[in-house]
């Protein structure tokens, strides 16, 4: 066969490749009308769902010692995880904790595929498991609401539209406030509603705004998240490799596909009249063998297209893996479904990689996958580290900038102090200051802090006094800790200023001169 032709045989069955499903060639949005999915995975998906949402609905009301267990308030700079609370000055361990993260994610992505975002990725949950569902119940399956949306507007149309948009918004504005309550807090939620909108205008107005961006999440932009806006679904060309277990459909076995016939004796196959991408190559390819690519024995795929009515961003699942498939396993119970009903074996369209279909056997723990996994233990366990030394409170001693020392009378000098002190537990903490290095006395100015309140800071000035028999020169390294209920919680270390000393042997000979020049003053 012409190796030429081959070539643009392959060139030809990639074209899908150029484009998303969801845009046609000038550019215009093909709206989408999946057909109702059901079947073993859906069923459990729905399960899954169940479980996301009774977390998400409850996490915000639960607390730690008074805050609430997951809180991520970038407006106050004030993280919560976990009932632990990070404020900036932790912001190294949050670099640590991202670092790890992304690493989760290259590992799991190269792993598992896009697992997580057929099953518990919150825009996949509540599109395919509550807004998908409503829109079902309220204009029908995929050809009804088609029809509707091409017929004109009657008081029919009017009301199910209406009626479903209306539902949308309700089910938006619950969805957004809850997401705030994980931005703000769910108390500053609740006290947003109860109030008038005139004490809380700016409160209103995000939830306004909140909640119109989730409607049109969900009632316009749909898949277009998935496929266009979401950095990790446009990062899956990059991550996943042919180990990575993903949605996939067999063509060893299904190719090359054809419809079924019914004749007098039974079923049998037929050609089917388009051949997918994968049939052309394989066609090709028998073509030069053969010459027969019309007589070759079909495989499993009747060409029913049903997996692709189902899928929700409107992809063809059998030209391989693309872009926009979210692994949300519709395509799977589809073909399971018409597999039982011609009596063929389940799973032309099942969890597998590249290589597990070709070689007829799964490949997952790679080198590659091993290498993440060292990477990602090294984090984890250096996060746990870094968590189990975080402190209770953070302290900042800093000298009065501009300020010399200062004599109190021959044999001692003070120097000038400022201090923050920042609670990071949920109660007040009893704190005072407290000299590590002998010798040396600290001063309050003004009121001695007694206690900091909680998830607070506390600022104030203190000198220090230091016997002058004790400094080592210009700079002398000093210690203080902060003290805490009898024990030591921070320490921290800074230099005590002072003059420059001269060595002894030089001081001896200026008292030497001095007392010469006396004597000769007296003669």
């Amino acid at each position: 066969m012409d190796k030429e032709y081959l070539d643009n045989v392959i060139e030809d069955a990639e074209d899908y490749r150029d484009h998303i499903a969801t845009v046609d060639q000038s550019g215009k949005r093909i709206w989408l009308y999946p057909k109702k999915p059901s079947g073993r995975f859906y069923n459990a998906r729905i399960w899954v769902s169940f479980a996301f949402l009774a977390i998400f609905l409850t996490m915000p009301f639960i607390k730690v010692d008074g805050e609430q267990f997951l809180l991520f308030n970038v407006l106050e700079r004030k993280f919560v995880l976990f009932g632990l609370l990070f404020t900036p000055q932790d912001f190294h361990l949050f670099v640590l904790a991202m670092l790890t993260f992304i690493v989760f994610i290259i590992l799991f992505t190269v792993v598992y595929g896009r697992l997580f975002c057929g099953w518990v990725c919150p825009q996949t949950v509540f599109m395919e498991m509550f807004f998908r569902k409503i829109e079902y119940w309220i204009e029908g399956d995929s050809n009804e609401q088609r029809r509707l949306d091409k017929a004109p507007w009657t008081t029919e149309k009017i009301r199910k539209k209406t009626l479903k948009h209306v539902v949308f918004f309700l089910i938006a504005v619950v969805v957004s406030n809850y997401f705030l309550a994980y931005v703000i807090g769910m108390d500053a939620v609740i006290q947003i509603v109860k109030e008038p909108v005139s004490q809380n205008f700016y409160g209103f107005v995000a939830m306004l705004i909140f909640s119109g961006v989730f409607y049109g999440v969900f009632s316009r932009l749909r898949e277009q998240v998935c496929t266009t806006i979401c950095p990790y679904g446009r990062l899956q060309g990059v991550l996943l490799v042919k180990d990575s277990i993903v949605v996939a459909y067999d063509y060893v076995r299904g190719e090359p596909r054809g419809k079924l016939k019914k004749t007098g004796a039974g079923t049998e196959a037929q050609g089917s009249e388009r051949n997918n991408p994968l049939q052309q190559i394989q066609s090709a390819v028998a073509g030069s063998g053969t010459g027969t690519a019309g007589g070759a024995v079909l495989g499993d795929c009747i060409d029913c297209k049903l997996c692709v009515a189902v899928c929700p961003t409107g992809i063809d699942i059998r030209n391989g893996t693309q872009l926009e498939c979210t692994n949300c396993t519709a395509c799977i119970d589809a073909c399971d479904a018409i597999m039982d009903r011609v009596g063929r074996p389940r799973g032309l369209v099942r969890y597998d990689s590249m290589t597990g279909i070709d070689s007829g056997r799964r490949k997952i723990f790679t080198t590659r996958v091993f290498a993440y996994t060292a990477v990602l233990i090294a984090l984890l366990s250096l996060d746990v580290f870094l968590l189990a030394r975080r402190g209770i409170v953070e302290t900042i001693i800093l000298r009065s900038p501009g300020q010399l020392y200062q004599e109190v009378d021959e044999a001692h000098l003070t120097n000038l102090y400022t201090y923050v002190l920042i609670n990071k537990t949920n109660r007040d903490l009893p704190v005072r200051l407290e000299m590590a290095t002998p010798g040396g006395v600290i001063r309050i100015v003004g009121q001695a802090p007694e206690s900091i309140p909680k998830n607070s800071k506390m600022e104030g000035a203190f000198f220090v006094e230091m016997p002058v028999d004790l400094l080592k020169g210009r700079k002398t390294p000093v210690r203080i800790d902060v003290i805490s209920d009898g024990k030591k919680i921070d320490g921290v270390e800074t230099n005590f200023l002072g003059p420059v000393f001269m060595p002894k042997h030089d001081k001896d000979k200026e008292k030497e001169e001095e007392h010469e020049d006396k004597q000769e003053q007296d003669h």
